[in-house]
């Protein structure tokens, strides 16, 4: 249906509706990074931000305005695995938050099970089993199609059949993906170019993240001690994790944090300063 453009015109447009800073409701997003960087823990936390109703169950800040049924499709990881994430992560919500994601949360592992969106009678049944959810996560994108990652009118029509279980769905698509060997070698994985394999994975999703390791300059230029501000160092710095985006459509204010990890891989927001020692005060100039 066309839109009726006297309308638009006169009437105060609609307010847009975020899954959180940044990630429209209805549309396709993903967050990149290199494997073993954090990126599954991320999107599970932040899974359970957008399944809680109550206080307590946004341990990654997203702060995101509504919630609802979330849909979480597991496709690297077997289930003992996926419930050690859980188990840590639980040792960080309240009784409250922890009954409210149990409700509204579905965590469904597929290793194995060779899932193919772009077959008709899987595309189907993941549309009717995520019908009126509000955000669908695909760990990982690899994990659900059998296309050709390099070439570009294959991903970009593996974009559209995720939009058309956005639209279909009513819930947003986020899936996972890895970066290039290449922008991890370069120490670029915050690019929105780093993703793996065709342009058009990010070029037609609406909102991009990543996750980053703290580099070694990074690691000299901040610290997490404001009491005397002595710098992380390399020995620490694999403790420390950013998430960022390098991508959004519909809104530009920035969503841009340092991340700890903690016991069995949660991570938990962390202010980070300046470290105060002269030789990072000069190194400093060139992190920010």
């Amino acid at each position: 249906m066309a839109i009726d453009l006297r309308a638009a015109f006169e009437k105060e447009p609609p307010v847009l509706d975020f899954i959180w800073s940044g990630f429209l409701a209805g549309t396709v997003g993903a967050l990149v990074a290199p494997g073993a960087t954090g990126k599954s823990f991320w999107a599970l936390e932040a899974a359970m931000s957008i399944a809680c109703s109550v206080a307590g169950g946004d341990l990654v800040g997203l702060s995101p305005a509504h919630t609802g049924r979330v849909v979480y499709l597991a496709g690297e990881d077997p289930p003992p695995a996926l419930v050690c994430r859980v188990h840590a992560i639980d040792q960080h919500l309240n009784q409250q938050a922890r009954e409210a994601i149990a409700e509204n949360l579905t965590l469904e592992p597929i290793m194995g099970q060779c899932r193919d969106v772009m077959d008709d009678g899987e595309r189907a049944r993941v549309i009717q089993f995520c019908t009126d959810a509000r955000l669908i996560v695909l760990d990982t994108l690899s994990r659900i199609h059998n296309l050709d990652e390099n070439n570009n009118g294959d991903m970009a029509r593996l974009v559209g059949v995720l939009e058309k279980i956005a639209v279909s769905t009513g819930a947003s698509v986020l899936y996972l993906h890895h970066v290039s060997k290449g922008s991890a070698r370069d120490g670029q994985t915050d690019q929105q170019q780093a993703a793996r394999g065709a342009s058009a994975l990010i070029d037609n999703a609406r909102w991009c993240g990543f996750v980053a390791k703290m580099t070694e300059k990074e690691a000299e230029c901040l610290s997490d001690r404001p009491y005397d501000r002595q710098p992380i160092g390399n020995d620490r710095r694999g403790h420390f994790v950013r998430f960022g985006v390098s991508k959004q459509n519909y809104d530009a204010t920035p969503l841009d944090r340092w991340y700890s990890r903690q016991a069995g891989g949660v991570l938990l927001p962390v202010e980070l300063v300046e470290a105060e020692q002269e030789s990072n005060r000069k190194a400093w100039r060139g992190c920010a």
